[in-house]
């Protein structure tokens, strides 16, 4: 075990396994990054800070442990992937029709006159209507707690993972917002809005059908 008063084995194998959870490509990380190839680094910044909000919330439900409580009533849990369920069949129709329109403005991109508090608004309500982020968070805080250090832990893992968070969605933004980017974004729009299309669509059609 590592000795550290706060940071010990547990804590670290929390961090990875939230680093992979988070790193890992998802309607999230999609989403970022055609905003970013689409309407630039600013655009996908405040999406992802949007995004990260979400996840915060999750997160301080789950030190709390409000989550587990909120997962002992399945009507809320219910309601919740309902709710995150059509929402992510919306992106997956807008996502399909700009994939058969001939515009190249993209079905998440931004229009000139939308302002950042909407998109921070939509990356907010991408993440808050997925239910599975609130198992995901009390997975890792429950990972990180023994017994014998008690809640000790919880503070440094929420953090830790909140620091890890901002690095993967503000990267995928800078990074998929450079000239380059959007070069290969122009040549490849059709099929990566119709790969967001069919990612959304079975994300929202399992959501909605899972019975767990």
């Amino acid at each position: 075990m590592i000795t550290s008063s706060f940071v010990t084995a547990d804590v670290l194998i929390a961090y990875g396994a939230y680093f992979v959870g988070t790193a890992s490509p998802g309607p999230s990380n999609l989403a970022i990054m055609s905003l970013a190839m689409s309407a630039g680094r600013r655009a996908a910044l405040t999406f992802a800070l949007g995004v990260v909000s979400g996840s915060f919330f999750w997160a301080l439900l789950a030190s709390l442990g409000l989550s587990a409580v909120l997962a002992s009533y399945s009507e809320c849990l219910v309601a919740i992937k309902i709710a995150g369920g059509l929402y992510l069949l919306w992106l997956g129709f807008k996502s399909a029709r700009s994939a058969f329109s001939a515009s190249a403005l993209p079905a998440n991109a931004t229009r000139r006159n939308e302002p950042p508090q909407r998109l921070y608004l939509r990356g907010l309500l991408l993440h808050l209507t997925n239910p599975k982020a609130i198992l995901v968070w009390l997975s890792i805080v429950s990972l990180a707690v023994s017994p014998a250090g008690g809640t000790s832990h919880t503070l440094p893992v929420v953090l830790g993972c909140m620091c890890i968070g901002v690095s993967v969605f503000s990267s995928y933004a800078v990074l998929f917002s450079t000239a380059s980017a959007r070069r290969i974004y122009l040549a490849i729009r059709r099929w990566l809005d119709g790969s967001l299309a069919i990612m959304f669509g079975i994300a929202g059609l399992k959501m909605l059908t899972s019975k767990s």
